[in-house]
């Protein structure tokens, strides 16, 4: 009987030995799975109604992935590159909130500073009752600040987006739109509720802190911007104005399901809220910055506001932790009447991605984070698979 049982023990430990298993997968298998993951989810939507092309870059575990797929205008063969310049639209906003971070942690401001310490003249308009508005609210989208200025504005960004004209019409008003202009309208605006209590997006907040970063730092916020891309992040191909040179390679795009190339949209006052361009090599450098745990990023990740135990905002960062398999993240879509993208800044897999297309219809954004949710799908995945698996006895 003991010789049955020994006999017994020494056969399952030769077949617990000799389990195969799973191997994981080697660098160059893994490059190649996300770049035809890529491939693959790219031309898929590249091949959907209204969408000519896109760029996609990915960072993952170290590794870049950039693509370029479609042409920018149909039969052109005139495929995007790591050249071209495209207009970012609101994603515009969490660069102005990253320069935001620096300047609270080199002691220039701080959040709970009243808006109107920074405006050279009295806006008790800027106050509900005895409560003010403060540099976190513009932060937030809790300010009680309208969508956007001048509000003339405003049915053509929402009721009338989708008209034939409405670009043309958002170009005629901002043409001759200046900053004194502005701050001369922000005087007739009302805050109705106390701020910080409702969520209202508003671009008009983050033109706001742009003023602010000038008075701060006494220079153009352009300039400011920059200047802190370049020498915090390595992004040097950022900017909010185009010089002649660089305007040839600004891509071309169109609004809704109309066939004619439209006009970049004009700027606001600042651009914070919604004109800054780059290029897809740069939002590369900026989302290895966002994953590299430093002051900065710590400060700009951190949630003023939770709107809920799965939602917050951070520097104009929304942060979820509705998917569970993604952990806490960090969203921003951005668009104008011609482009538009989505950014994602995922920690738990050390993972990022930007997307963007030179289409903004109705379905853009559902079609964009369609794609992007099977990627992710991919990548978690592939994180399956790269976990060792443990052996069964049989």
């Amino acid at each position: 009987m003991k010789k049955s049982i020994a006999l017994i023990l020494v056969i399952l430990a030769f077949t617990h030995c000799n389990q195969p298993h799973e191997k994981k997968l080697s660098a160059d298998d893994t490059n190649k799975n996300i770049k035809n993951l890529i491939d693959s989810t790219a031309t898929e939507f590249i091949g959907k109604p209204l969408i000519n092309s896109t760029s996609i870059g990915i960072y993952y575990k170290g590794k870049e992935y950039i693509g370029h797929y479609g042409e920018l205008e149909k039969n052109k063969k005139n495929s995007p590159s790591n050249e071209t310049i495209y207009e970012v639209g609101s994603l515009s906003k969490v660069l102005t909130g990253t320069v935001m971070a620096h300047a609270v942690l080199e002691g220039k401001l701080n959040l709970e500073d009243r808006v109107d310490k920074y405006l050279n003249e009295e806006y008790p308009n800027l106050s509900f009752k005895d409560y003010p508005v403060r540099i976190k609210h513009l932060l937030t989208h809790s300010s009680g600040l309208p969508n956007i200025l001048p509000n003339n504005l405003e049915d053509l960004l929402t009721i009338d987006f989708l008209k034939k004209d409405t670009p043309s019409k958002i170009n005629s008003i901002l043409k001759n739109y200046d900053k004194e202009t502005f701050l001369k309208d922000l005087h007739t605006i009302s805050v109705d509720t106390i701020p910080g209590f409702n969520c209202s997006y508003s671009s008009a907040g983050t033109e706001l802190a742009a003023h602010i970063l000038e008075e701060v730092y006494q220079d153009d916020f352009e300039d400011i911007l920059v200047a802190f891309l370049a020498d915090k992040i390595g992004m040097t191909e950022t900017k909010i104005r185009l010089n002649q040179d660089e305007k040839k390679n600004l891509a071309v795009g169109y609004h809704a399901d109309y066939p004619d190339i439209t006009l970049p949209m004009q700027e606001l006052p600042w651009g914070a809220g919604g004109n800054i361009k780059t290029t897809v090599p740069d939002m590369m450098e900026f989302i290895k910055f966002e994953l590299s745990k430093s002051d900065i990023t710590e400060e700009s990740h951190k949630i003023i506001v939770n709107y809920g135990k799965e939602v917050g905002i951070a520097y104009f960062w929304e942060v979820s932790s509705e998917n569970e398999k993604l952990g806490k993240h960090y969203i921003h879509h951005g668009g104008v009447p011609r482009s538009q993208c989505y950014i994602f800044i995922i920690p738990k897999y050390n993972l990022g991605t930007f997307i963007i297309t030179n289409q903004s219809g109705k379905e853009t954004a559902k079609k964009m984070r369609e794609t992007l949710d099977k990627i992710f799908d991919g990548i978690l995945d592939h994180e399956k698979k790269q976990a060792t698996t443990k052996p069964k006895l049989h």
